[in-house]
């Protein structure tokens, strides 16, 4: 009998594989490309995990971790570097575990490191050092790809990669505690039919804010993008410095619904994008939303294409923006128990709330500015605003006034 359970015992206390036994440096020049993969393959066999300890391991290809494993770097928590910016900071092969990334410059297509079925990526930092710091960045391919089922990052600095995460074509998702400077996109969600989640994923400009490059990143980046996603969890996130913060469309696949709690976006030419969202709703709950730059600040855009439903609850707004929401379409938005504090930045007229399409809900908000509240164009389908209060009467302007139901 004891026998038995030695050797049962045997099978599940096999020591993780160190990849600098396969030949990996951490020097910073040697390329561990193939090292790693050698000792990821052998880690599915098996059936333990890879370790990759403090050191700076330069890939000039791509990797991918077989089912079933995790590749472990050395942060426990997700750490916090210096790109050029903050030098309060370290730099990113100061200490730790770094992977630095000149595989694919040039290139969107693939990915440097791809996760299948129940693997797992953590306690690593991803660095790009031959990317620019103050220029039209150089395009590579995402960082991360997430396929198979449940497949995870956690604990990840992503410093300073073009394209962060591909979140797409998976089932159960989980993307935790993650932070840095995604240029181009930080993570992109699409082909989900089995509940996603994104949990403390923080993107801030700390590798630059140099002119020329965070002026691009402004233009072109998006920090969050949702195609298809059956019941998204999104909590504690947020983005700076993006053309648009949180994007909602429509892929081949489908549009998102999910439940969005203690979101944020700052300093992004719109905050909050809808260009098409799933009739079951995005339910948007603890959101803070700023917009002050670009050439229409807003902090929430539904466009003309959108069918679906939006909800904001408890959320604030503001900023020198131009609007706190343009609202177009055919589907349902609602604002309840929202705090509208700026708009109209320019003193062009504009309100907080512009409605030109759809069905909008607006009921126990609080609007900080006496100013032109809501104004409703024609071809509208209904508004209802109800139990609000305002520095002054709420003021609605409305083409049809019909179309208006209102307490102000």
């Amino acid at each position: 009998m004891f026998a038995c359970t030695v050797a049962a015992l045997a099978l599940f206390t096999s020591s993780d594989l160190n990849v600098r036994t396969f030949g990996a440096k951490g020097d910073g020049l040697t390329d561990c490309t193939k090292a790693f993969q050698i000792a990821l393959n052998a880690a599915a066999a098996k059936h333990v995990n890879v370790v990759a300890d403090s050191g700076n391991y330069l890939f000039k290809g791509s990797i991918s971790v077989p089912n079933g494993v995790c590749l472990k770097g050395s942060w426990e928590s997700v750490p916090a570097h210096n790109g050029i910016r903050d030098a309060g900071l370290p730099k990113p092969t100061d200490g730790g575990t770094t992977f630095l990334v000149t595989g694919g410059e040039g290139s969107e297509a693939g990915a440097f490191l791809t996760l299948n079925t129940n693997s797992t990526v953590k306690g690593v930092v991803f660095y790009y050092p031959n990317q620019v710091t103050d220029d039209v960045p150089k395009p590579y391919p995402y960082a991360i790809a997430m396929r198979g089922k449940n497949p995870a990052v956690l604990d990840v600095e992503l410093l300073n990669p073009y394209n962060g995460i591909d979140a797409s074509e998976n089932e159960r998702h989980l993307i935790r505690n993650v932070q840095g400077q995604p240029i181009r996109r930080g993570v992109f969600v699409d082909a989900i039919y089995d509940i996603g989640r994104l949990e403390n994923v923080h993107f801030n400009p700390w590798f630059s804010m140099k002119p020329k490059l965070f002026a691009w990143q402004q233009q072109h980046g998006e920090a969050f993008i949702f195609g298809r996603a059956d019941w998204e969890y999104v909590l504690n996130t947020f983005c700076f410095g993006y053309n648009v913060g949180y994007r909602f469309m429509e892929s081949k696949t489908g549009a998102c619904n999910g439940n969005f709690l203690g979101i944020g976006a700052d300093d992004c030419f719109a905050a909050v994008k809808v260009e098409q969202s799933a009739p079951f709703g995005l339910l948007i709950t603890n959101g803070e939303f700023t917009a002050f730059h670009g050439p229409d600040p807003s902090m929430v855009l539904v466009n003309p294409s959108n069918s679906g439903v939006v909800r904001f609850s408890n959320c604030a707004f503001w900023g020198p923006c131009n609007q706190c929401a343009e609202i177009g379409g055919k589907g349902t938005v609602g604002f309840s128990d929202c705090t509208f504090v700026q708009w109209d930045g320019r003193n062009e007229g504009r309100p907080a709330v512009h409605v030109a399409g759809g069905t909008v809900l607006v009921r126990g908000c609080d609007f900080r500015e006496d100013k032109l509240g809501i104004k409703v164009e024609s071809g509208v389908k209904q508004v209802i605003a109800k139990d609000n209060v305002s520095a002054g009467k709420l003021r609605i302007e409305a083409t049809d006034p019909k179309i208006v139901k209102s307490d102000g």
